[in-house]
């Protein structure tokens, strides 16, 4: 066992002080000593983006940082997306998150966390990205199940519901086949 070091930073909003083993990544961080699962694991190796989280506002593939690396840093998971409460969640979908699902961006899900946090990070530096610009920030993201239209159209419509004021105000821009049946 390696020896453990303090370290101090902000996770989604709240400071948090751990001990943390010298080898252990800030993925490994996030999933074991803070129990933020919303963050995946796929290749280990910083290739398919599902790690993805926002430190200091750039995103990062967890994976390859040192857990230590972080210390005093600023971040941002999947878990500290979400708004106000809802039923069962406990949290209200973001205008991102909900322009994921009205566009069908997503299939298995496994993907789709580190994809939101990249569209995230592009969106706090640029809250009016172009198409190229879009298909730039997911580029380290990769998804065998869905292809990318649907996810580049769901960051392209969630820019402009935030733009707007969040998800009411754009609503409209919701393809109407998904818009159908989807309403409650």
């Amino acid at each position: 066992m390696s020896p453990a070091r303090p370290i101090n930073l902000i996770v989604n909003g709240e400071k948090v002080s751990a001990l943390v083993e010298d080898h252990w990544t800030l993925l490994r961080f996030l999933r074991e000593g803070l129990a933020l699962t919303g963050t995946k694991e796929g290749c280990g190796m910083g290739e398919c983006g599902a790690c993805t989280v926002i430190v200091d506002g750039k995103p990062v593939n967890s994976c390859l940082v040192l857990a230590v690396e972080a210390e005093g840093a600023e971040l941002r998971t999947i878990e500290g997306e979400g708004g106000a409460r809802t039923e069962g969640s406990g949290k209200d979908l973001s205008p991102l998150q909900q322009s994921f699902i009205d566009h069908g961006a997503f299939q298995c899900g496994f993907c789709t966390s580190g994809m939101i946090m990249s569209a995230r990070a592009l969106l706090l530096s640029n809250p009016d990205p172009s198409r190229e610009e879009v298909i730039e920030a997911i580029s380290g993201n990769l998804c065998r199940c869905t292809g990318y239209k649907p996810v580049v159209d769901a960051i392209l419509d969630a820019a402009a519901r935030e733009r707007a004021g969040g998800r009411d105000k754009a609503r409209s821009n919701r393809p109407r086949a998904m818009a159908k049946g989807r309403e409650r």
